[in-house]
């Protein structure tokens, strides 16, 4: 049921019932309304936002789904550590892992790694793999608490706030918004009937947008970036995602892409990962539902060399496999000015 609504939600081949739809358009309205209410009640400070005593820059966006947030929020903890010199923590709520996100949660300190993505979530456990040394990770739902601990503890002076757009408790120097070039905005209705969030409206708090463009030709994607900062009267800019390399997840060493390979993944989006395995003898696909926790037996049970996301690899690296390789993307935007 969840893969039809996904597929509904993004104008892809769905058997949902039109009664099904029916009720889910009849609920939206509902949820529409409850993001109004909030949206107004913070926008007139009824509700309270707290401000720490660091720069604080959000990264987000308005629908469910991979975007590609992860490596943007890694990209933007490396420019203030290696450019600046500032001491970064990057906050994420850590979904899918197996602490207790009711407390702050250490996933990297000094570079020294805490735990494994089966505790910290996989995109914590990317996030410590892939930043600068000196960038803290932490995990807890209740944002404001964790940039509290952050600051009073580390001493750090700039946080990246990983998927908190919707999350307007705590005071933000800068809100950035993802938006996918191909997916955009799906049917444009509000869950649970479509992918958003929250109404369009909600792009007006946004400081910055980047346009995600998964592939080879970003053509497309600088169109349509275009055409938004016209209608918005917003800054928004491209950001190109290409696929890099693919090694083997405990060796490093490269694919031999005469192989076949199965393709197999677990995020929001596996269409644009099939897209970049366009040039390999892809002869079986495994999908997944996002932030799936793989088993050994899930990795076991496939022949041959297996194909997956990094996202997904730091889930499987602890089963120990030889024959499990990752693509890795490499991930190019415009990082200037985002704070003046």
């Amino acid at each position: 049921m969840k893969t039809e609504i996904t597929n509904f939600h993004y104008n892809r081949a769905s058997n949902l019932p039109g009664i099904v739809k029916t009720l889910l358009k009849f609920a939206s309205y509902f949820y529409d309304a409850a993001t109004i209410i909030r949206n107004f009640l913070y926008d007139k400070y009824i509700l309270p936002i707290t401000c720490v005593n660091a720069k604080v820059i959000s990264v987000g966006n308005l629908t469910t789904g991979g975007v590609g947030k992860t490596p943007v929020v890694a990209n933007i903890a490396n420019y203030y550590a290696e450019q600046y010199g500032e001491k970064v923590c990057i906050i994420s709520r850590g979904y899918c892992g197996h602490l207790d996100n009711k407390n702050v949660n250490v996933i990297k300190l000094d570079g020294d790694i805490k735990c494994d993505a089966y505790y910290a979530g996989d995109e914590p456990f990317w996030l410590a793999q892939n930043t600068h040394p000196e960038v803290i990770v932490l995990t807890c739902a209740d944002r404001v608490k964790a940039a509290e601990y952050a600051v009073n503890n580390f001493q750090v002076q700039t946080i990246v706030l990983d998927d908190a757009f919707q999350h307007r408790r705590i005071n933000r120097d800068a809100d950035i918004v993802l938006v996918d070039s191909e997916m955009k905005f799906g049917n444009e209705g509000l869950l649970p009937y479509g992918p958003l969030r929250e109404n369009l409206n909600g792009l007006k708090r946004a400081d910055i947008i980047y346009v995600v463009s998964k592939n080879t030709d970003h053509k497309k994607a600088e169109q349509y970036a275009r055409i938004m900062a016209k209608k918005l009267e917003k800054d928004v800019r491209v950001c190109r995602v290409e696929p890099d390399i693919i090694y083997n997840i405990k060796t490093g060493a490269p694919l031999d892409k005469s192989q076949p390979v199965t393709a197999l993944c677990a995020i929001g989006q596996p269409e644009q990962f099939l897209k970049f395995l366009g040039d390999l003898k892809v002869e079986g696909m495994l999908i997944y539902e996002d932030h799936y926790t793989y088993t050994r037996e899930d990795i076991a049970q496939i022949k041959g060399n297996i194909v997956t996301t990094e996202k997904d690899a730091v889930k499987i690296q602890r089963f120990g496999f030889n024959n499990v390789y990752a693509l890795k993307l490499k991930t190019e935007f415009d990082l200037r000015k985002i704070l003046n």
